[in-house]
């Protein structure tokens, strides 16, 4: 998040040369238009940032500890909101890199690569979460 997503958020003053780097090195690797020196493609993708810096990443810092320890009721809530979120933001971004004309079918793999299992994290997550949820709310 800190290193490849969010520094597009950062003003420009305040981000360290080795994040423009690493960003510019991911842009020439990947051909991710998502992170183009230039800015995003679209302007939803702001949007998507601004919800992974003001929700994702201050839940990540409450549920983790909180999930491990199995103390608070919200955990499941939360993280299935998070799961939903994380999966339909992640679909609009593959749907959105397989469109894209000037890449190619392999370039579009190695996306793929990067994408689909945090796709598949998100999914595995929203289902755990039901799960618990349903077992808390339904008990048998």
């Amino acid at each position: 998040m800190f290193m490849i997503d969010l520094p597009a958020l950062y003003p420009s003053s305040l981000t360290p040369t080795s994040l423009t780097s690493l960003r510019t090195y991911y842009h020439t690797t990947y051909r991710d238009e998502f992170f183009s020196p230039n800015g995003p493609p679209t302007a939803w993708f702001g949007a998507f940032l601004w919800m992974e810096a003001l929700y994702h990443l201050p839940l990540s810092y409450w549920a983790v500890p909180n999930l491990y320890r199995g103390t608070h009721p919200l955990v499941p809530v939360h993280l299935l909101v998070y799961a939903v979120q994380t999966a339909v933001t992640t679909v609009t971004c593959i749907a959105e890199y397989l469109s894209w004309t000037h890449l190619s079918t392999g370039d579009k793999v190695n996306l793929g690569y990067l994408y689909v299992p945090y796709l598949a994290l998100s999914v595995f997550m929203g289902v755990d979460m039901f799960g618990r949820l349903q077992d808390r709310l339904m008990p048998v």
